[in-house]
């Protein structure tokens, strides 16, 4: 799949821009604070309904626009078609494939991407929540249906909540709090939460293998990469040993193997789920909080025996981040039988020499890529394809005579 047009309108830094694409290498070179990330951003946000920069997509329209709209045109082997997306601020967004009107929700994973940038160092050095969210931007994609189901946990979790905060409230005053109606909510959680954990820990277990050939090509060394799910629990309802911060292991590694089959389960998670609920439920209502669940859990990544959290170098980061994304991008490869959009946003700059050859060598089996540099100087000789200059929010195509 390869995208030949996109059209912004009131989006970002754009009042109005269209674009004309090729397959291969398209580069956007501009300084900082031009608008090359945001032409990306809104081939990311299309895709997947999430941006890699801001959570609201209010930040996304124009100052003094009133709607921002993201238009692009898609080629897929025999296929192509269109796809709009109209952004606002304090309403529901609309969509529409080709000139049907569509559920926003509907276009997810219509033109999968794929995205690498600086900010993903903090896959590895940051909060779990940026984990959390790498893994479920990608789950989405691969199974759209999963928005509905994140949808449906946010909703009981906030009604779980405020259940949780008005039984703390009575126990504090002396009352019995109303087991049955917490019981209930238990059980609503339970329920979606096991689809969440299992879809997770099935894409980690595909993910692993690629995630380890990948490291070994971009480091240069044999160290194994490797990443696991960590499931936010102090009870006894999971056998799944804790993961944070203890070194990986041989025997670590086995006892997580032997276990992690109970994570593919919906069946065996929702009633493992349901009984670690019923476990802390009275440090829950002591604290009129949720405790526990997969808006806590982690994603756990080791290299060798050592996770790389506080041990890896800067180096050995980077190119763990990278290989994340990379087998994000065979397994949407895999899923959908043709090439994601592969989107590498300033991170030329961020790596030595021998990261960029292998960079290039891997940019160059894929349909179409996306790269923005704030100079020509940042992307390697070798790298070829369509160049375009981004000044002030406008985007020319540059010469061939001026590359």
């Amino acid at each position: 799949m390869y995208i030949s047009h996109i059209a912004l309108d009131d989006f970002r830094s754009y009042h109005h821009q269209v674009i004309e694409c090729d397959p291969g290498v398209n580069v956007f070179i501009g300084a900082n604070g031009q608008g090359k990330t945001n032409i990306v951003e809104a081939l990311v946000y299309i895709s997947t309904l999430s941006s890699h920069r801001f959570s609201k997509g209010s930040a996304l329209i124009r100052q003094g626009g009133n709607a921002g709209v993201i238009r692009v045109r898609c080629v897929d082997k025999e296929r192509t078609f269109t796809l709009d997306l109209e952004i606002f601020s304090g309403q529901a967004n609309r969509a529409r494939h080709n000139s049907t009107v569509l559920s926003p929700m509907n276009i997810i994973g219509e033109v999968p991407t794929v995205i690498f940038s600086p900010e993903d160092i903090d896959l590895i050095r940051g909060e779990r929540k940026k984990r959390r969210k790498f893994l479920d931007t990608l789950l989405i994609q691969l199974r759209p249906s999963m928005a509905r189901v994140f949808q449906e946990y946010n909703k009981i979790l906030h009604q779980r909540a405020a259940a949780l905060k008005n039984a703390s409230t009575v126990q504090y005053a002396g009352v019995p709090y109303d087991e049955n109606s917490l019981n209930i909510w238990d059980a609503q959680l339970a329920q979606q939460a096991a689809k969440i954990i299992s879809e997770r820990s099935k894409l980690i277990h595909k993910m692993r293998p690629w995630l380890e050939h990948y490291y070994m090509i971009l480091a240069g060394e044999d160290k194994k990469a490797r990443i696991d799910y960590s499931v936010s629990t102090d009870t006894g309802a999971f056998k799944l040993p804790s993961i944070e911060k203890i070194e990986a292991s041989d025997e670590l590694r086995a006892a997580i193997d032997e276990h992690e089959n109970e994570l593919f389960d919906v069946a065996v998670l929702e009633t493992n789920i349901r009984q670690m609920l019923k476990e802390i439920r009275p440090k829950e209502v002591e604290r009129g909080v949720n405790l526990r669940g997969p808006h806590r859990d982690d994603l756990v990544f080791s290299l060798g025996t050592m996770p790389v959290y506080g041990y890896a170098s800067h180096g050995e980061s980077w190119s763990f981040a990278l290989a994340l994304r990379l087998a994000s991008l065979e397994i949407l490869r895999e899923e959908n039988g043709s090439d994601p959009i592969l989107i590498l946003d300033d991170v030329f700059a961020e790596l030595d020499a021998y990261r960029r050859a292998c960079l290039t060598d891997i940019i160059a089996r894929n349909e179409q890529v996306f790269i923005t540099a704030a100079v020509g100087d940042d992307l390697p000789d070798s790298l070829d394809g369509k160049k375009f200059s981004v000044t002030l929010g406008n985007v020319s195509l540059i010469s061939p005579d001026d590359k």
